[in-house]
């Protein structure tokens, strides 16, 4: 993700453009425009969203990514942002509008992790000081969160800041159903 980012901040709109992932442009012509679908899950729309992404990747990927094993939490990222890529489709389908992130892809994490370890807890920031809070707790505020600024984002006069909440939503989802079929090493506490 890191890496890609700094060939697209290299490459400028030009490059967002080419490689990001168009609704308009995609239905038009999906055989033309297939690689984006999984380019434009590996940009970010700048430094703060790179940022919090890996943040959260960071936070619950590496307890997910040793449960599933390397080579099945790839096939797991991907599909999940495959899923989050869909998902935003659905409510996007005439927009012209590059999509662009890893946000739909990572959301699936959140989702693996709470079914894989639910008495997991994390260190949260809370004014001067960092305390532990179950992570239930704060993924369950933050898909709660993605998904009532989802349903508004579907009016027509929602102005999102530009963030895909659904593809948030459809990642999350697709990071629950996927770590039921998959499975993962059930074995250990997370770390």
């Amino acid at each position: 993700n890191v890496m890609f980012f700094l060939v697209e901040l290299s490459g400028g709109d030009a490059f967002i453009m080419k490689w990001a992932f168009v609704p308009s442009r995609f239905l038009a012509n999906p055989m033309g425009d297939f690689l984006t679908l999984f380019t434009s899950m590996f940009m970010h729309a700048g430094w703060l969203h790179l940022g919090g992404n890996m943040l959260y990747l960071w936070i619950f990927g590496d307890n997910v990514e040793d449960r599933f094993g390397h080579g099945k939490f790839l096939i797991f990222y991907l599909i999940c942002g495959l899923a989050a890529t869909f998902a935003q489709l659905a409510f996007s389908v005439g927009s012209n509008v590059p999509h662009l992130g890893a946000s739909g892809a990572i959301a699936g994490v959140p989702g693996a992790y709470i079914l894989l370890f639910p008495q997991g807890k994390v260190r949260v920031l809370q004014g001067q000081q960092v305390i532990q809070v179950p992570a239930l707790v704060v993924i369950g505020l933050w898909i709660v969160l993605q998904f009532f600024s989802g349903i508004g984002s579907i009016a027509e006069t929602a102005d999102t800041g530009g963030v895909a909440y659904m593809a948030h939503v459809g990642g999350f989802i697709a990071g629950l159903v996927l770590t039921l079929l998959l499975g993962g090493r059930r074995a250990g506490p997370a770390r």
